[in-house]
């Protein structure tokens, strides 16, 4: 009998090929109209070492990788053990192995163990061992009934670059790992297979990729980036594709460069962006409150890891939420949007870019590591979303001399000049300024630009709500999470209300400035609410509670650090708390 829902993980050393193997599964499902979801998990060093995935599949949309496996592929068991908190199989599933790396002695297996002959099949295919991957995908799929089309056509995308025989060995990997797991399939193993009916193909994408997507889209035409784990890939992916859309790419030297080249580019009327984690992120601060003093539109994506320092750069926290609020000298506002899937990444790259270039001010995308690297199968992505420019003065705002900085718009935004008009010369530096941007240091004039300059996040704050929710309206429980987390605790959320339970959730996409009264609204017939962070500080609900009242006896707080995926079994546990 076939299965509704396959998670699948493998892992093994460096060299073993272990996240190209995840990556041909997810082509393969996507060819095969299949929603996909596979995450990927690095040790903490630069190059090399142990590496996993975890895949999972479904004929219906998935929101979160799974708690638990159906089928684990071990390829070296002393990694193994370094990711064994990741990779979990269920009661009773199959652990497949390579007969040369037998499971160690007097250590429980973790499932019912099945020895294949990876190396043995890729050196007699191949006349090496760099095939083991490739045949395991053949095992898998004569093993296991699973697509066995589609993950040839995804060898033969992946290698035909690499020239016909480079090709032809991968090919033959593969067909010899099909023959041996068709040759020892049992009625058992073929109960693993995925049941479901072939439909259109999907795309398939990372949070990097869709959000670096968004932005050109927008209109971001310049990029100035420094390499960092784990936002690297969007550097990358503009890098490559910049030049296709008459922009220019720049890895600077820097963070601090980054962030300055983006500020100039905007100052001379180009959508700029940038992107970094947590500890390029600090070296940025003080560029992001120049940029809220000269009114700079200026995209810069966070995409966050643990830390603090260095942390562990492969895994995800919701811990620099408070860096990218408050982190500033003086009073600087700024923007913050948490995008909270990977539809969504495209989507906020686009909004941010909206919002910077109307309202003239930074805008910050707070991603992590599970939303920026994983890939998802989707069925499209919208191109037709709606793309703003910033206000540029009319004939009338240069008749008797430009006021750069104009203090009578009611939403604080004031004509942007772009460099090269001489009716619209104005100065502009990190000092307070008058109108035409002349420094002052006048009390005055800087309680006037403060409240002019703070008056866009009422605008913005009235204008764009941003929030998912979950859930019916009559709930008796609800939880408050951002980001990354809407996945795990959606799945949680639909699987309570089955069971007869009132809960809903409520996700807020726009950080800051945030919408207060949508959350007060949500919060006020619940008999208890339930705060969720990957935040050993818990820095959201400190942060919810600078601008409302959370009455403590009503909350249920579950904060941890990051490291580990919010998964759906913790997230239901939480809500099995509340109702006690």
């Amino acid at each position: 009998m076939a299965v509704n829902d396959l998670v699948i993980g493998a892992v093994g050393r460096g060299g073993d090929g272990v996240i190209l193997s995840g990556e041909l599964l997810m082509a393969s499902a996507a060819s095969q109209g299949l929603y996909g979801y596979m995450v990927q998990s690095y040790g903490p060093q630069i190059r090399g070492g142990e590496s996993s995935f975890r895949a999972r599949f479904n004929k219906a949309q998935v929101s979160s990788p799974g708690d638990f496996l159906d089928l684990l592929v071990v390829f070296d068991w002393p990694a193994y053990k370094m990711f064994k908190q990741e990779l979990r199989p269920k009661g009773g599933a199959f652990v497949l192995h390579d007969e040369d790396n037998p499971a160690p002695e007097g250590e429980s297996a973790p499932g019912r163990l099945l020895a294949a002959p990876f190396a043995k099949l890729s050196k007699s295919s191949t006349g090496g061992l760099q095939g083991k991957n490739v045949v395991m995908l053949g095992v898998l799929c004569g093993l296991f009934g699973f697509d066995a089309e589609g993950v040839r056509a995804g060898i033969k995308k992946k290698f035909a670059k690499k020239g016909d025989e480079v090709l032809a060995k991968n090919l033959a990997a593969f067909e010899a790992g099909l023959s041996y797991g068709r040759s020892n399939a049992t009625t058992e193993t073929k109960n693993v297979r995925l049941d479901y009916v072939p439909g259109p193909p999907k795309l398939v994408l990372s949070g990097n990729e869709a959000l670096a997507l968004g932005a050109l889209h927008a209109g971001c035409r310049f990029y100035a980036g420094y390499p960092i784990t784990p936002s690297s890939e969007i550097l990358e992916f503009m890098g490559k594709n910049m030049p296709r859309f008459g922009g220019s790419f720049i890895q600077a030297e820097d963070e601090l460069a980054s962030i300055g080249m983006v500020l100039g580019a905007s100052f001379g009327g180009t959508k700029a962006m940038t992107a970094t984690s947590g500890p390029g992120f600090s070296l940025m601060t003080e560029m992001v409150g120049l940029g809220s003093m000269m009114e700079i539109p200026a995209v810069i994506v966070d995409v966050q890891r643990t830390g603090p320092s260095t942390g562990i750069p492969t895994k995800s926290e919701q811990s620099d939420l408070w860096q990218a609020v408050f982190g500033t000298h003086g009073d600087a506002p700024r923007v913050v949007l948490a995008p909270s899937d990977v539809e969504d990444c495209f989507h906020a790259a686009v909004d941010a870019f909206n919002i910077a270039e109307e309202y003239q001010l930074p805008v910050v995308i707070l991603s992590d590591q599970l939303l920026a690297q994983r890939k998802v199968t989707l069925p499209s992505l919208p191109l037709d979303k709606p793309v703003f420019n910033r206000r540029q003065p009319a004939e009338a705002d240069l008749e008797g001399g430009y006021k750069r900085y104009r203090l009578d718009g009611p939403d604080g935004v004031s004509p942007m000049a772009v460099p090269g008009d001489a009716r619209a010369i104005y100065q502009t530096t990190g000092l307070e300024h008058n109108e035409k941007g002349e420094p002052t240091s006048s009390f005055h004039l800087h309680e006037a630009m403060n409240e002019k300059r703070f008056k866009k996040l009422k605008a913005i704050a009235e204008r764009y709500h941003y929030v998912r929710r979950y859930g019916p309206e009559g709930a008796e429980i609800g939880i408050l999470a951002w980001g990354s987390s809407k996945g795990a605790i959606k799945e949680a959320v639909a699987s309570a209300n089955a069971k007869g339970l009132k809960v809903a959730a409520f996700i807020p996409e726009l950080l800051y400035p945030f919408p207060k009264h949508e959350l007060e609204a949500f919060i006020k017939p619940l008999k208890r609410i339930i705060v969720l962070e990957l935040s050993y500080s818990a820095q959201f609900y400190k942060y919810l509670r600078t601008f409302l009242e959370l009455p403590e006896e009503r909350v249920l707080l579950k904060k941890r650090s990051g490291g580990e995926f919010l998964g759906v079994a913790e997230v239901e546990s939480a809500i099995e708390e509340a109702f006690q």
